[in-house]
């Protein structure tokens, strides 16, 4: 009976063990950025607005969370995350936010929030799995650009109006 208990002390260990590990929740992927206009491009922009991004990948991979945050931004008109490395301007794979309307005037504070899946992918990424915007997001080679409009032509006229966007952060670990 001896040989009969040790099988049942190493069933019991084991599954005891395998219950603790699976109730370790898998290790959680954010990346953050500081927006500012000084890494816009083709040139820096002279703004006083900032602001600072972060998304956190589920834990089963198919969904991130979002939160962008800004201060002294005037006429916030979108919030998109971009394929592009730091030197340079690429095309749009995820709306953040998007008012039907822009937000006139200063404004501070949580711009947007929310979450996305694969099925929110735009561009380039259409039709891709969300695993993939994460390969670039390891990569560094995905932003957020904040843009402003003050509704009025002509275009990017100063702070508050740079329809293509016054504030920029590259996303890193």
């Amino acid at each position: 009976m001896l040989p009969a208990r040790r099988i049942l002390a190493v069933a019991v260990a084991a599954t005891l063990t395998g219950l603790a590990s699976a109730a370790v929740p898998a290790a959680e992927l954010v990346f953050t950025a500081s927006l500012d206009g000084a890494q816009t491009q083709p040139e820096p922009i002279a703004t006083a607005a900032r602001g600072t991004v972060e998304l956190r990948v589920g834990a089963d991979g198919k969904t991130i969370g979002y939160k962008v945050t800004v201060e002294n931004l005037a006429n916030a008109a979108a919030a998109d995350v971009h394929l592009g490395s730091p030197n340079q301007n690429g095309p749009s794979v995820v709306r953040l936010w998007r008012g039907n309307s822009v937000k006139q005037g200063e404004f501070s504070g949580v711009l947007a929030e929310g979450t996305f899946d694969a099925g929110d992918l735009t561009g380039p990424m259409t039709g891709a799995p969300l695993a993939d915007l994460v390969e670039e997001l390891d990569a560094g080679t995905v932003y957020v650009n904040v843009h402003t409009s003050d509704g009025a032509d002509p275009p990017n006229s100063g702070p508050g109006d740079f329809r293509l966007g016054e504030i920029r952060g590259q996303l890193t670990k």
